[in-house]
């Protein structure tokens, strides 16, 4: 078990380092100049000294040659330091704490509705003996991942904000004008686990054991429940940990159309002002996020179901 994580955790440190290393590429070379939109304070056209530019450059070191960049930025990133924004002068670790809470907030509900739903989505699905309700609870899911993430939220606004009056359609107003959001966001994440739920039950309800357990006379919801869920626990386990990363994600859009302050909206801020650190700050949470999410799954495969073994617990 110790050789086991120190592994996955060595994996874990060359994931964050790729995705350091690809966002400093890709952010350095993607035209513009950080420094001159800082210094005329996002207005095109605001003189702006070439002495004055210089001496800001110097400040955030962006003068350097990229190589030094590369190595100075990644070694205090080591330390926990990613430096400071350049929109602001606030440290990118404390930008990132502040705009937190109301993604995690915003990241929970919708993962548990997703979870709730799509799981319940799809036991519904394969235990109804109705042939056409089958097919249409079948059929939900690949609507709900087709369907864009902004269009769901502008719909959902459209019908329950501005014609029903029942939810706010922006802000943060306390619960209620949480709900659309994680809506919003667990649609698609629900779907995904509906799939892959459904998908797995209709194979374990397959099996030869399934036709003993029948022959002997266990429940239709026994059988369900107890056998053939249990069996496809491992793969929706899997994907569950695979798309809490994408929570992260889905809430740059979710934040956006719903004008919620959170990491998402801190994202669209800073690529918008080519706020280098504090993206590349975002890039790597966002990768450790899925990091541990995958590891803490990979410790959970073999305590739900003993017949996986730590070294084999995913690829």
């Amino acid at each position: 078990m110790a050789r086991y994580i120190a592994v996955r955790l060595a994996l874990a440190v060359g994931v964050l380092w790729a995705a350091y290393t690809v966002s400093f590429v890709i952010l350095y070379l993607v035209p513009g100049d950080p420094v001159a939109a800082m210094a005329s304070g996002g207005q095109e056209g605001t003189p702006v000294s070439a002495e004055e530019l210089a001496a800001l450059r110097a400040q955030y070191g962006f003068d350097d040659p990229l190589l030094v960049q590369y190595g100075a930025r990644l070694w205090s990133a080591l330390q926990g330091d990613f430096g400071a924004s350049v929109q602001t002068g606030q440290s990118v670790t404390s930008a990132i704490a502040a705009a937190l809470p109301n993604t995690a907030q915003l990241a929970g509900s919708a993962f548990a509705l997703a979870v709730v739903g799509g799981i319940g989505l799809a036991l519904l699905a394969t235990f109804t003996q109705v042939r056409w309700l089958k097919q249409f609870l079948l059929g939900l899911p690949p609507l709900g991942v087709s369907l864009p993430t902004f269009w769901v939220g502008l719909v959902l606004v459209q019908w329950f904000s501005f014609q029903l009056g029942w939810l706010p359609a922006l802000g943060e107003h306390g619960w209620r004008s949480l709900v659309l959001p994680a809506i919003t966001l667990a649609i698609p994440i629900g779907a995904i686990l509906a799939q892959v739920t459904a998908s797995c039950l209709q194979e374990a309800l397959a099996e030869p054991y399934i036709v003993t357990a029948r022959a002997t006379g266990i429940t239709r919801r026994a059988i369900h429940l107890q056998h053939a869920l249990r069996n496809a626990a491992l793969p929706v386990l899997t994907i569950a940990g695979m798309v809490v990363g994408g929570l992260l994600a889905g809430s740059v859009v979710v934040e956006t159309v719903f004008s919620r302050a959170g990491v998402g909206r801190l994202t669209v801020t800073s690529v918008g002002f080519q706020d280098l650190p504090v993206v590349q700050g975002i890039v790597v949470f966002a990768a450790a996020i899925f990091v541990i999410a995958n590891l803490v799954v990979d410790l959970l495969l073999p305590l739900a179901d003993p017949r996986v073994t730590v070294g084999k617990a995913s690829t």
